[in-house]
């Protein structure tokens, strides 16, 4: 029964719980297409395009491409450690 009490008395906060329940959604599906490695290595062509046309100089390159390339290696330890079940 206290279940079912506590239940009642959270009622008003359902639209909240519920809200955040949709917020945690989206932070993770933005999470897994930010880590994913297949969205990083086309953005690492995409850059390789960009130095080789001009648009960037080679600071500007090396600077994006420490930041992808951690990126990629954050999403393959993460889809390693999915793998292992951990």
């Amino acid at each position: 029964m206290a279940g079912l009490f506590g239940e009642i008395l959270l009622l008003p906060f359902a639209p909240v719980r519920g809200a955040g329940w949709v917020i945690e959604q989206v932070v993770r599906e933005a999470e897994r297409l930010y880590y994913d490695p297949a969205a990083v290595r086309a953005e690492l062509a995409q850059l390789e395009e960009r130095l080789e046309m001009g648009e960037i100089d080679e600071e500007e390159f090396d600077r994006v491409e420490d930041e992808l390339l951690d990126r990629l290696e954050i999403a393959l330890r993460r889809s390693t450690e999915t793998d292992q079940g951990t």
